[in-house]
């Protein structure tokens, strides 16, 4: 039924660059018959996109991309809901403490990016101009805006980065919680993005009980779609495909365009049976 799906793309709902309905309509665009919404620790964007895809003909998935920490590291989790479970009350609650704990940290961020770096921005209007929603891309993309000299990669690897000095810390979440919040609204759970994992053998990661892992992406070396499909045959996971597409592709040089990393063929009807979306 379905030729090609994207399965991990962001809008402005979190980090990304366009509107829901706009990434609907680019995934028309380029050919792409199935997506799935996958925004930072929320769902704002799902309804829209899924309005605009019945509209135009292309089928979304709603889902999201869970923020977790293991072993001094960030671990994101893939939820995809094969209905508006993720509507849930208590579920949106517990996202809507994610969100605030993420409001805080960017207080901390842009203390620490004035102390260390001068670089001066305001809390006040980066929550104005990105409707109450504050992720580390927001603040890049506001540090360039102000007219300091410097790219995107250069903000996160010397500035914001993981092991960079005005880094703050996401809310900690273990991956146990991140799987186990999202199965309690039934959702089908996938690792995302295992080559960007360095603190731990991913191997170690797939003893959690994860139903999929995200085996094709588009900062892999040929060799590591290898190595994930061999994992994935091992510990009986389901291979998914994504771009991790933002919108900021002229100066993003950290994710794909979408398109670029897609599920087709047998892995596309695997996975769209697991998820009930046949």
């Amino acid at each position: 039924m379905y030729n090609k799906g994207d399965f991990h793309l962001h809008t402005n709902a979190s980090d990304g660059k366009l509107a829901p309905k706009e990434l609907v309509s680019l995934a028309k665009l380029e050919k792409l018959d199935i997506i799935a919404i996958t925004d930072h620790d929320n769902t704002f964007g799902v309804e829209e996109a899924i309005k605009e895809g019945n509209n135009i003909g292309v089928k979304v998935i709603p889902g999201i991309e869970l923020s977790t920490r293991y072993n001094g590291e960030s671990i994101h989790i893939l939820g995809y809901f094969s209905s508006n479970s993720y509507s849930s009350s208590s579920f949106q609650q517990y996202l809507q403490d994610i969100q605030d704990f993420r409001i805080k940290r960017a207080e901390k961020i842009v203390f620490n990016l004035k102390k260390l770096f001068n670089i001066e921005l305001s809390l006040d209007n980066l929550l104005l101009s990105n409707n109450g929603i504050i992720a580390r891309p927001h603040i890049a993309k506001a540090i360039i805006e102000a007219g300091y000299p410097y790219t995107y990669d250069y903000i996160f690897d010397n500035f914001i980065g993981s092991t960079s000095p005005a880094y703050v810390p996401n809310k900690e979440i273990s991956i146990e919680e991140g799987i186990e919040v999202l199965k309690s609204v039934n959702a089908i759970t996938g690792l995302a993005h295992p080559v960007l994992i360095k603190n731990s053998p991913v191997e170690e990661i797939l003893q959690f009980n994860f139903d999929c892992i995200e085996g094709i992406y588009p900062l892999n070396e040929p060799e590591d779609e290898l190595r994930f499909r061999t994992l994935a045959e091992k510990y009986k996971k389901i291979i998914t495909a994504g771009s991790d597409y933002h919108g900021i592709e002229e100066s993003d040089s950290k994710h794909g365009y979408l398109g670029k990393s897609v599920l087709q063929g047998m892995d596309l009807k695997i996975f769209l049976e697991k998820i009930g979306s046949l």
